[in-house]
């Protein structure tokens, strides 16, 4: 065999290792049971609404070493979400909201990771509300775990106008702006 047949073979098997200890380095992560999405808006008085939802389904493949490579999907079934007055639940739900007869979930699904300093990123994506999707962007903090190497830590938020996705009607000065919240963590799959 000639040499520089032999360094062929050498480049080949030396990047098909390299994609292989890639590939084992990434990881497919599933959130928490203690981990939950909210969401709140401000009223005009001192007020807020929120719900919650501790029943997010989620996918994350997320490797450190090239995290412009992540991906994040999240759906929130809409009839998970209780409130911090519970009397609204039936309202929120209703037609002029969520619509959640119809609507049954809530769903992002990223379309780009952007690292902005260690352990932070901007997570774009789209987010479908109402059967209306539309690009959000979210501010998230995802660290590794101190205590357990197969945890990530994560804080996500990011904010939408309620009318963007058909929520138009107003019942008791009720804000346009919407705070969404993911608090948690991340486990290995």
């Amino acid at each position: 065999m000639s040499a520089e047949k032999k360094i062929l073979r050498g480049i080949v098997a030396g990047l098909a290792a390299f994609g292989l200890q890639t590939q084992l380095h990434a990881q497919n992560w599933i959130l928490t049971e203690d981990s939950f999405v909210s969401f709140n808006i401000k009223t005009v008085g001192l007020s807020v609404v929120q719900g919650v939802s501790v029943q997010p389904q989620s996918r994350l493949y997320f490797d450190m070493r090239t995290p412009q490579n992540a991906w994040v999907q999240v759906n929130v079934p809409a009839s998970s979400l209780k409130f911090s007055n519970p009397v609204l639940k039936p309202m929120i739900l209703g037609e002029s909201f969520f619509d959640a007869a119809q609507f049954k979930n809530v769903s992002f699904k990223s379309t780009e990771f952007v690292p902005q300093n260690q352990d932070r990123y901007w997570v774009y994506g789209d987010l479908t509300l109402r059967g209306v999707t539309r690009p959000v962007t979210f501010d998230v903090l995802l660290r590794p775990n101190a205590a357990n190497t197969k945890l990530l830590d994560v804080q996500a938020a990011g904010t939408i106008n309620r009318s963007d996705f058909g929520m138009k009607k107003s019942f008791g000065d009720v804000g346009e702006k919407v705070h969404i919240q993911l608090i948690g963590q991340w486990q290995i799959k």
